[in-house]
């Protein structure tokens, strides 16, 4: 790896370090883009207090399984629900074998030419990323969001979603895919060591120091690539089995809150992710959440 990419990296990480305490943008965007508070779950701690949601569209019925064990994200969703919140929203953004968007209640009462995907509440929620248990098989609802670079934490928005239908892979397919989930786990080791050797490479910069930012960059792209290799597949066998069956979008693995699954209407999902679309992946033809309700 040259030393000039290095050192864009290491500039990329520290400008992310000092965003993360000014950056302020608009909602959430699960294509291009709350204090997060990950979460390690067991097959042994099972779910005991998942939540049924009906979802009734213009184009059909969905069910939804919110699942007891994101509880910030399930009980936000549930006062959401409760108080009509999504009642009279669009999926405003819907693109073909990936997922279908929506919660921004700005869309409620827009015209044709707005720009959707900025509206919520005034406030995020902390990342629940219970991996891998959870993962963005065919089917999951997870939560949209802004950007690494804004948002390092990785919250959620306060009330928009998506719903994963993706792509079938194969075998040497997903090997591929592995091997860009193991460059990007390098690059978040590699921010995360620049984050803890912030105080030494900015003196150093003060410093006109090249040859120790030489020495430490090298230094830390090895024990990032190290400390890859260490950990596990990023596939398990039951995500190998689904991305090869049902499919999904394992490239989003890891780096958004899954909080539950569609577990009838699926039919509906394809329904709407076939609709036609246009400016910003917006349905040319509204497509309506007439109302939620906990069932």
């Amino acid at each position: 790896m040259k030393i000039r990419y290095i050192m864009a990296m290491m500039a990329f990480a520290i400008f992310c370090l000092c965003a993360c305490g000014t950056g302020n943008a608009s909602a959430a965007d699960t294509a291009n883009e709350n204090n997060s508070e990950s979460k390690t779950m067991t097959d042994n701690q099972p779910d005991t207090a998942s939540v049924k949601v009906r979802m009734e569209t213009t184009m059909g019925n969905i069910t939804l399984l919110l699942y007891g064990d994101t509880p910030k994200h399930r009980d936000n969703f549930v006062r959401l629900v409760r108080d009509h919140y999504y009642d009279g929203t669009l999926f405003h953004r819907v693109i073909k074998d990936f997922m279908v968007q929506a919660g921004d209640p700005d869309s409620r009462t827009a015209g044709d030419d707005t720009r959707l995907g900025s509206g919520g509440p005034d406030y995020k929620i902390d990342a629940e990323i219970v991996y891998p248990k959870y993962f963005h098989k065919r089917g999951a609802l997870a939560a949209a969001r802004q950007g690494d670079m804004v948002n390092p934490m990785r919250q959620s928005s306060g009330s928009q979603f998506y719903i994963v239908t993706g792509n079938r892979y194969t075998a040497e397919g997903l090997v591929q895919i592995e091997q860009n989930m193991r460059a990007t786990q390098v690059q978040s080791n590699f921010n995360t060591l620049v984050t803890a050797n912030r105080d030494n490479i900015l003196e150093m910069q003060r410093n006109g120091n090249r040859a120790g930012l030489q020495q430490l960059q090298d230094s830390l792209i090895s024990q990032a690539r190290r400390a890859a290799e260490e950990m596990p597949s990023p596939l398990t066998e039951e995500m190998r089995q689904a991305y090869t069956t049902v499919g999904g979008a394992p490239h989003l693995d890891g780096q958004y809150t899954v909080f539950g699954e569609v577990i009838e209407g699926m039919d509906t999902v394809e329904r709407i992710e076939a609709t036609e679309t246009g400016a910003a992946d917006r349905p040319r033809q509204d497509v309506r959440i007439i109302k939620m309700e906990i069932i």
